[in-house]
């Protein structure tokens, strides 16, 4: 996937980031599609369970697939920062859409509730962290600044998600559920400043969607960027959440990959 830098390197982000350099004291991470590989995790799961339904795909017919069900264009996800559906119900809105493309075949009853249960007894498997969290949280490390992070999911949901990408270092993790919030809510970018005990206005915020991540924290104020690891210049993630609330879209900073964090903190001399 782009964007992904190797350890010891510190490849050249995409866009223009700004240099703000010592203005940061602590950094604040999304995680889905920032520091863990989500929509690959989604690919590898979906082309896993077995459906009977979907043996005819060829291989660009998958890729379709998976960018249907990733991409929830009918907003499912949404509905459930919401509270109108269950997280499992979001889960079986979203297959039976990308489905529909596919095959005429009913996905309701316990077909839907055995691809479920195959869903996320399978999805754990595949978290992988992207290549550049590690050496980037090494870095943070070695130069004391504290981090974590902030997720439009529930706390333990993504506290496992963390742990099976090997990810257990991070140890500030606020959820939909830690304040009742979900981002572009200030309270939420709020909570993860509070527990990192840096103040909002010196506190970095990094993830993959453009206005709920970057967008939504520069509005709360804390120092919003986007990571935009694929190059393509259309910021919309995984982790769902309206930018209804955002009445305006400033430009943010954007980056292709982690290593530019580092540009925003103070300069190691």
């Amino acid at each position: 996937m782009a964007g992904r830098g190797a350890a010891g390197s510190a490849p050249a982000g995409q866009g223009t980031p700004v240099v703000v350099d010592g203005a940061v004291d602590g950094v604040l991470f999304d995680i889905d599609d920032t520091l863990v590989d989500l929509e690959g995790a989604m690919g590898h799961t979906l082309r896993a369970i077995p459906d009977p339904s979907l043996d005819h795909l060829s291989d660009d017919d998958w890729a379709r697939y998976k960018a249907l069900y990733t991409s929830d264009p009918q907003r499912h996800y949404d509905r459930f920062l919401a509270g109108d559906v269950t997280f499992e119900e979001q889960r079986v809105h979203r297959v039976r859409h990308a489905r529909a493309a596919f095959t005429a075949d009913p996905f309701v009853g316990h077909l839907a509730e055995a691809w479920v249960r195959a869903y996320e007894q399978t999805l754990p498997l595949h978290f992988r962290a992207y290549d550049d969290v590690g050496p980037l949280l090494d870095e943070l490390d070695v130069r004391g600044v504290p981090y974590g992070a902030v997720s439009n999911n529930v706390h333990d949901y993504q506290r496992a998600k963390l742990d099976h990408a090997g990810l257990q270092r991070i140890a500030t993790l606020v959820g939909i559920d830690t304040v009742g919030v979900a981002k572009p809510d200030p309270a939420i970018y709020h909570e993860g400043a509070r527990l990192l005990g840096t103040a909002p206005a010196r506190t970095l915020y990094v993830g993959d969607n453009r206005l709920i991540d970057a967008v939504g924290a520069r509005s709360a104020g804390l120092v919003g960027v986007w990571l935009d690891r694929a190059g393509t210049g259309q910021g919309t993630g995984t982790d769902g959440g309206s930018a209804s609330d955002i009445g305006h879209t400033p430009d943010v900073p954007r980056i292709g990959d982690l290593w530019p964090v580092l540009q925003f903190l103070p300069s190691v001399r």
